[in-house]
């Protein structure tokens, strides 16, 4: 078995290598964000061969570039870029240490592509603090990891040198680009880029020129000068006369790999010097002609061998001697490396083809084979797959266009997980994307309900599942991980229709499918078992089922680990701390939010594809506690986040949360159209989810209290009675308000003692048995249910309570002004802003809620003891708009006449 990860990369590191010291590789075991092994090999310095000509004009200018931030060595294909810049670091002499990097493709996504410096920089024995951290997703990386990785090197005292070859394979990343400007621009003199690429990157080369900050070594400069090809020649014991020389290099124009190439093909000639002087391209092209004459030099075993592995880009001799049919790939490449013939060693017994060696190969491949390649994609496919090369076998698979084949290999695999979890989703999404009709494997189907249930297609997903199981075959040992992974897109497919029934049942048949696969095939997918505890647990919290949903949420952090379950840990403990707000325990929600921003940050999770379900319950903590700014700064970052979310639950909650803010800032119609809009956008469920519909009910009688319309709020709950305690007590509110003190208390002695109803909750509902014993007379009761409420809600700063409560709770305060002694936390909110002064008998009164403008006008108005029809006429509004407003102001301030309304303005330091 081999372990290598891209679609044709080299081989990975040693399991056990030692530099000096005995040091051993750290990174050998790390993974890249797709959960593939980091490739170690990407890492190595090539060698340089002895045919290399040393040219002391270019290291100078190499010299030179690193006494700046900035070194470019661009050119075409074969120009000799990469073994120039290999000579010139293992000459020494460099000013800091070297760490050597060749990127991929695949690199285009950032988080692959910034774990890949990291690990480089730690195999070159570059130590970096742990603080740094590394990326978790292959899409994007958090900001935070760049500018730690930029301090890091800026307050080193010897420079870092990071060489990016093959550059091209991200340089057309714009977010790679700009995150490696905005790490080379902050790191000062702790880091110098030598960037080798065919092409310019998409860094903003013009400011580096015209700060004389780049040293660029272009095609001009990389060409062969006559004495550099007569020394290349003589190397390859062809001596050249200097007429010859000049020649050759001005008809192949100083390119590296034609001069090689030619170099080659005369070994092979009579009269190597004539066959130089007299060499005419003719109707073919250069590398045409010179890769027939390269061809013909070598036996039919290798050449058909080098067109044969011209379809991976590396190859191993097992896996050559697969695409050949015969046994004899190790000679063969051994001999080719040794020759020169452009195959390369890359560590381990694989070896790597010049790239446009290779691309020149497949198209003779194509003229010389028709149709065989298929066949031998279909064959590499085969061989890397049985090699546990699973990433690498895929794209195999797909450009044979064998979809069965393709998707069999990655159900066996127990991969359905990475197509789910983000990590590796959009690219896997991508290449099953042309997936043809003609494939109808149980495999294929499998494949296709999870790229439908990923855009909560529900019912496409679904039919999909049912025609997988029904072709899966009667043996168990055989069905295995297919019936394993059908009952993992089950579970998902219950979240999204939000059944806790279907998903518990799902997980059950998963648990038994489970059973019947080898314990460390699971132990290698983490995120299998993960996953489909992050989707049950929240298809029971959709539900309502909290306690179950608090169990399997918790019992899914505990099982993840490692970056395969970075996302489903982020997201588990986001809903522990939705069900720990929605359960009236503030802390405990708090805690769980941070611990699952955490986790976002230290795994390099990009807020795009946060849940951003934590940022909405620290929003929805910061309005209880009635820091505003907090919670709008809160609730943006949750927004962003949530963006390209379908989850049903973060479009209630973002909704509910927006709502709030219009309210406490005293907008009932702007509160409301937010809450207008939830219903205007069904729900992506196919079932209701009773505490969710009790959160949406609780927000619109909240709104029709703020208008001063008790008789509409509890019309609210008559269309949709409640299920959950806070829901109870929001209804009991609205019966206070409309005069029904007595059904009020009926409706909250259904409270049940509930010991997973938090303090939150417990607080709203003191205050409304409080006002309900106040209005029926009994005080000294009133008085110990807000001494009660001020305890409760002490340790958690819960002042929305006490805002919300009414002009009954400043009435009360202010005949017993003692009870509220010793809760100065009513006055300052968290940024010391006062919440309301002291009276003149030294009482806290709860602060208002904030004045609209046109509220504001208003009340300066009455301050000058005008009447309603001046202050109409003054301010271009009607009578009874003014009336609307002054009711407003009065339920604000918790008074119930214009001269108090006047007075407590003053006392707040409104007028």
């Amino acid at each position: 078995m081999f372990s290598r990860s891209g679609s044709t990369k080299a081989v990975m590191g040693p399991t056990s290598h030692s530099g000096e010291g005995g040091r051993t590789d750290p990174t050998v075991g790390a993974l890249t964000p797709t959960g593939d092994p980091v490739l170690a090999a990407r890492f190595s310095v090539p060698v340089v061969p002895q045919t290399f000509v040393h040219r002391p004009r270019l290291a100078e200018r190499l010299d030179a570039g690193v006494q700046g931030p900035l070194t470019m060595v661009a050119g075409p294909a074969g120009a000799g870029k990469t073994l120039l810049v290999a000579d010139w670091v293992t000459t020494g002499g460099l000013p800091g240490p070297a760490a050597w990097l060749t990127v991929e493709p695949e690199d285009s996504g950032p988080g692959v592509f910034w774990t890949y410096v990291l690990q480089a920089f730690r195999h070159h024995g570059i130590a970096l603090p742990d603080h740094v951290g590394s990326p978790a997703r292959p899409g994007r990386v958090d900001h935070s990891l760049l500018t730690r990785l930029a301090a890091w090197l800026d307050g080193r005292e010897v420079p870092v040198i990071l060489v990016l070859d093959d550059f091209d394979g991200a340089s057309g990343s714009a977010e790679v680009a700009d995150e490696l400007q905005f790490v080379l621009r902050h790191a000062g003199d702790g880091l110098r880029l030598v960037i080798v690429c065919r092409a310019e990157p998409l860094l903003p080369l013009h400011r580096y020129r015209a700060a004389g900050e780049l040293v660029d070594i272009r095609s001009a400069d990389l060409a062969f000068r006559s004495e550099e090809t007569a020394d290349l020649a003589d190397r390859h014991g062809l001596p050249l006369s200097a007429e010859v020389a000049r020649v050759l290099t001005e008809r192949m124009g100083g390119w590296a790999a034609g001069l090689r190439l030619c170099a080659l093909a005369a070994e092979r000639a009579d009269d190597p010097e004539g066959f130089l002087k007299d060499f005419e391209a003719g109707q073919s092209t250069l590398a045409d002609f010179l890769l027939a004459e390269v061809l013909r030099a070598h036996p039919p075993e290798t050449q058909d061998l080098l067109l044969r592995t011209s379809i991976v880009e590396e190859t191993h001799p097992d896996l050559a001697n697969a695409l050949t049919g015969r046994n004899d790939a190790e000679p063969i490449l051994a001999e080719l490396q040794r020759a020169n013939a452009f195959v390369e060693p890359i560590g381990h017994s694989w070896y790597r083809l010049h790239p446009l060696f290779a691309e020149i190969l497949r198209a003779h491949l194509r003229v010389r084979h028709p149709g065989l390649e298929p066949e031998l994609h279909r064959t590499a496919a085969k061989w890397l797959s049985g090699a546990g090369l699973l990433s690498e076998a895929l794209p195999h698979a797909a450009d044979a266009g064998d979809w069965d084949l393709a998707a069999a290999e990655f159900i066996d695999d127990l991969a359905i997980g990475r197509m789910l979890t983000g990590l590796d989703a959009e690219r896997l999404d991508g290449l099953f994307a042309p997936m043809t009709p003609e494939a109808s494997g149980p495999a294929t189907d499998l494949v296709r309900a999870a790229r439908e249930l990923t855009r909560h297609d529900v019912d496409r997903g679904v039919a999909y599942l049912r025609d997988a199981e029904e072709k899966l075959p009667d043996d168990p040992r055989e069905a295995a991980a297919a019936q394993l992974s059908c009952a993992v897109l089950r579970v998902l497919a219950a979240r999204v229709a939000g059944s806790a029934d279907m998903a518990e049942t799902a997980a059950e048949t998963a648990a038994e499918a489970a059973r019947a696969l080898p314990a460390d095939r699971l132990e290698q997918r983490p995120e299998l078992t993960v996953l489909m505890l992050t989707d049950l647990g929240s298809a029971q919290l959709w539900a309502g089922r909290f306690d179950a949903a608090r169990a399997t949420l918790s019992a899914a952090v505990q099982a993840a680990e490692g970056p395969s379950t970075a996302f489903p840990r982020h997201e588990a403990l986001s809903r522990l701390a939705l069900i720990d707000y929605v359960r009236g325990w503030p802390g405990h929600a708090e805690s769980h939010a941070r611990a699952a921003i955490s986790e976002a940050e230290h795994s390099g999770l990009p807020a795009s594809v946060r849940t951003g379900v934590a940022q909405l319950v620290l929003a929805a903590v910061a309005i209880d506690r009635n820091d505003l700014v907090a919670a709008r700064d809160h609730l943006d970052q949750g927004a962003a986040s949530s963006a390209a979310s379908r989850d049903p639950i973060v479009a209630v909650e973002l909704a509910l949360l927006r709502s709030r803010m219009q309210l406490a800032k005293g907008d009932p119609q702007g509160a409301l159209q937010y809450l207008d809009a939830i219903s205007q956008k069904p729900l992506a469920s196919a079932a209701p989810s009773p505490w969710v519909n009790d959160r949406i009910a609780m927000a619109r009688a909240a709104v029709r209290l703020a208008e001063d319309d008790p008789q509409s709020a509890v019309k609210v709950f008559e269309d949709e009675p409640p299920h959950t305690p806070e829901g109870l007590v929001a209804e009991a509110r609205a019966h206070l308000a409309d005069g029904a003190g007595e059904q009020a208390l009926g409706i909250l002695d259904e409270l049940s003692d509930d010991p997973g109803r938090g303090p939150a909750v417990a607080a709203w509902a003191l205050l409304a048995r409080a006002q309900a014993v106040d209005a029926l007379g009994d005080t000294a009761a009133a008085e110990s249910l807000v001494l009660r409420a001020l305890t409760v809600s002490r340790p958690h700063q819960l002042r929305r309570p006490f805002l919300e409560a009414g002009a009954w709770l400043g009435r009360l305060l202010s005949r017993r002004p003692a009870l509220a002694q010793g809760h100065d936390w009513l006055v300052a909110a968290p940024e010391g802003r006062s919440l309301a002064p002291r009276t003149s008998q030294g009482s806290v009164l709860p602060s208002p809620e904030p004045l609209s403008e046109r509220e504001r006008d208003v009340l300066e108005r009455v301050a000058l003891l005008m009447s309603t029809e001046e202050i109409a006429a003054d301010l271009h509004l009607s009578a009874n708009t003014v009336k609307t407003h002054l009711k407003s102001i009065y339920r604000k301030l918790a008074v119930s006449r214009r001269g108090e309304a006047a007075r407590r303005a003053r006392e707040l330091g409104l007028l």
